[in-house]
């Protein structure tokens, strides 16, 4: 298997392990053809996210145990779709990246300008 590879074409970056996140819930935000949603964007979570995800029909934030799902908090980093994330984005919830544990994909939607502007991590960028 090649290395998966983060928006700065580094070798990507787990995203969260408390809570477990991923596709494949390894932390990682990695992805492949069985990816149907592109779960490539390692986000830090908003109480406006949250809100903003529920009101599109997809409640992150209640516990989902019968699928070791906890529900997700603001300040929670997890893996986001990259449409959603750009849905977000579209409508001004956009939550910020971590662009060391987020997949290279995400960028066939948007540009790394467009990522640097919701970085909270600037990994081998020069400080803004």
């Amino acid at each position: 298997m090649t290395q998966a590879l983060n928006v700065l074409g580094l070798p990507l970056m787990p995203c969260s392990q408390d809570p477990v996140t991923g596709y494949f819930r390894d932390g990682c935000c990695n992805t492949d053809d069985t990816d149907i949603g592109e779960h490539v964007v390692c986000a830090v979570m908003t109480e406006e996210f949250l809100e903003f995800s529920k009101s599109c029909g997809n409640d992150l934030s209640t516990p989902r145990p019968e699928y070791a799902f906890p529900g997700l908090q603001a300040g929670d980093q997890w893996c986001l779709c990259a449409n959603r994330w750009v849905e977000a984005l579209v409508a001004g919830s956009a939550p910020a990246i971590v662009m060391a544990a987020t997949h290279e994909a995400i960028l066939d939607l948007v540009s790394l300008e467009t990522i640097v502007t919701y970085a909270i991590d600037r990994p081998g960028l020069p400080e803004a």
